[in-house]
Protein backbone atom coordinates (compact mmCIF):
# COMPACT_ATOMS: atom_id res chain seq x y z
CA UNK A 1 0.00 0.00 0.00
CA UNK A 2 1.23 3.26 -1.00
CA UNK A 3 1.92 6.15 1.94
CA UNK A 4 -0.12 9.09 1.17
CA UNK A 5 1.11 12.29 0.28
CA UNK A 6 1.29 15.72 1.88
CA UNK A 7 -1.37 17.20 0.17
CA UNK A 8 -4.04 14.42 1.10
CA UNK A 9 -2.83 14.17 5.07
CA UNK A 10 -3.56 17.85 5.04
CA UNK A 11 -6.92 17.75 3.01
CA UNK A 12 -7.76 15.17 4.99
CA UNK A 13 -6.92 16.62 8.77
CA UNK A 14 -8.50 19.87 7.71
CA UNK A 15 -12.04 17.99 6.70
CA UNK A 16 -11.59 15.62 10.35
CA UNK A 17 -10.62 19.28 11.99
CA UNK A 18 -13.54 21.19 10.61
CA UNK A 19 -15.98 18.19 11.28
CA UNK A 20 -14.75 18.13 15.23
CA UNK A 21 -15.33 21.85 15.42
CA UNK A 22 -18.65 22.06 13.51
CA UNK A 23 -19.22 19.09 16.49
CA UNK A 24 -18.12 21.23 18.78
CA UNK A 25 -20.09 23.74 17.73
CA UNK A 26 -22.90 21.90 17.25
CA UNK A 27 -22.53 20.72 21.24
CA UNK A 28 -21.50 24.36 22.60
CA UNK A 29 -25.22 25.90 20.59
CA UNK A 30 -27.91 23.20 22.12
CA UNK A 31 -26.11 22.22 25.76
CA UNK A 32 -27.86 25.83 27.21
CA UNK A 33 -31.18 24.56 25.35
CA UNK A 34 -31.30 21.66 27.38
CA UNK A 35 -30.66 19.61 24.42
CA UNK A 36 -28.00 16.59 23.16
CA UNK A 37 -26.39 17.66 19.92
CA UNK A 38 -28.27 14.61 18.21
CA UNK A 39 -31.46 15.70 19.44
CA UNK A 40 -30.72 19.08 18.51
CA UNK A 41 -30.05 17.70 15.11
CA UNK A 42 -33.19 15.58 14.97
CA UNK A 43 -35.15 18.77 15.86
CA UNK A 44 -33.70 20.53 13.13
CA UNK A 45 -34.23 17.72 10.43
CA UNK A 46 -37.84 17.69 11.63
CA UNK A 47 -37.67 21.28 10.38
CA UNK A 48 -38.42 19.83 7.51
CA UNK A 49 -41.10 18.37 8.45
CA UNK A 50 -42.58 15.32 9.73
CA UNK A 51 -40.67 12.13 8.86
CA UNK A 52 -40.61 8.43 9.35
CA UNK A 53 -38.27 6.33 12.12
CA UNK A 54 -36.32 4.47 9.18
CA UNK A 55 -35.72 7.96 7.20
CA UNK A 56 -34.80 9.39 10.51
CA UNK A 57 -32.47 6.67 11.47
CA UNK A 58 -30.69 7.24 7.87
CA UNK A 59 -30.37 10.87 8.19
CA UNK A 60 -29.08 11.05 11.49
CA UNK A 61 -27.12 7.81 11.06
CA UNK A 62 -28.15 6.24 14.08
CA UNK A 63 -29.70 2.42 14.53
CA UNK A 64 -33.41 2.24 15.17
CA UNK A 65 -33.33 1.40 18.64
CA UNK A 66 -31.08 4.31 19.54
CA UNK A 67 -33.43 6.46 17.77
CA UNK A 68 -36.62 5.15 19.66
CA UNK A 69 -34.98 5.96 22.77
CA UNK A 70 -33.86 9.58 21.74
CA UNK A 71 -37.81 9.93 19.91
CA UNK A 72 -38.88 8.79 23.62
CA UNK A 73 -36.81 11.07 25.42
CA UNK A 74 -38.21 14.13 23.27
CA UNK A 75 -42.02 12.81 23.47
CA UNK A 76 -41.74 12.68 27.10
CA UNK A 77 -40.65 16.47 27.08
CA UNK A 78 -43.51 17.15 24.84
CA UNK A 79 -40.94 18.58 22.34
CA UNK A 80 -42.29 15.88 19.48
CA UNK A 81 -45.12 13.55 19.05
CA UNK A 82 -45.73 10.24 17.11
CA UNK A 83 -48.31 10.34 14.49
CA UNK A 84 -50.23 6.87 12.65
CA UNK A 85 -48.53 6.79 9.07
CA UNK A 86 -51.23 7.67 6.59
CA UNK A 87 -50.75 3.86 5.02
CA UNK A 88 -48.78 1.73 7.47
CA UNK A 89 -50.40 0.96 10.37
CA UNK A 90 -47.19 -0.05 11.71
CA UNK A 91 -45.36 2.40 11.11
CA UNK A 92 -45.83 6.15 12.91
CA UNK A 93 -44.15 9.26 11.72
CA UNK A 94 -42.37 11.77 14.03
CA UNK A 95 -43.47 15.20 14.33
CA UNK A 96 -42.52 18.52 15.84
CA UNK A 97 -45.06 19.77 18.80
CA UNK A 98 -45.18 23.71 18.94
CA UNK A 99 -42.72 23.41 21.84
CA UNK A 100 -40.14 21.53 19.98
CA UNK A 101 -40.65 23.77 16.96
CA UNK A 102 -39.96 26.70 18.91
CA UNK A 103 -37.03 24.91 20.20
CA UNK A 104 -35.64 23.78 16.86
CA UNK A 105 -35.64 26.68 15.46
CA UNK A 106 -33.93 28.35 18.44
CA UNK A 107 -31.12 25.39 18.35
CA UNK A 108 -30.90 26.35 14.50
CA UNK A 109 -30.31 29.25 14.74
CA UNK A 110 -27.82 29.31 18.05
CA UNK A 111 -25.93 27.13 15.57
CA UNK A 112 -26.30 29.75 12.09
CA UNK A 113 -24.96 32.45 14.28
CA UNK A 114 -21.76 30.65 15.64
CA UNK A 115 -21.63 29.59 11.84
CA UNK A 116 -21.71 32.85 10.19
CA UNK A 117 -19.60 34.38 13.34
CA UNK A 118 -16.60 32.27 12.27
CA UNK A 119 -17.36 33.13 8.44
CA UNK A 120 -17.83 36.35 8.31
CA UNK A 121 -14.73 37.60 7.32
CA UNK A 122 -14.71 35.49 4.38
CA UNK A 123 -14.39 36.90 0.79
CA UNK A 124 -17.16 36.32 -1.46
CA UNK A 125 -15.50 34.39 -4.01
CA UNK A 126 -13.55 32.29 -1.23
CA UNK A 127 -17.90 31.31 0.48
CA UNK A 128 -18.80 30.66 -3.34
CA UNK A 129 -15.78 28.09 -3.86
CA UNK A 130 -16.21 26.53 -0.32
CA UNK A 131 -19.65 25.71 -1.10
CA UNK A 132 -18.99 24.35 -4.49
CA UNK A 133 -16.56 22.25 -2.83
CA UNK A 134 -18.32 21.13 0.34
CA UNK A 135 -21.01 20.06 -2.13
CA UNK A 136 -18.79 17.91 -4.53
CA UNK A 137 -17.01 16.25 -1.35
CA UNK A 138 -20.38 15.37 -0.18
CA UNK A 139 -22.07 14.69 -3.34
CA UNK A 140 -24.65 17.13 -3.23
Amino acid sequence: MATKTASDTELVGSLVTLMHALQDLYAETSRPLGLTPQQAHLLCVLLGGQLGMTELSRILSIERSSLTSMVDRLERRSLVARTPHATDRRACEITLTDEGLALAHEAHNAFTDRIDARTADLPAATRKTLIAAIGQITGS
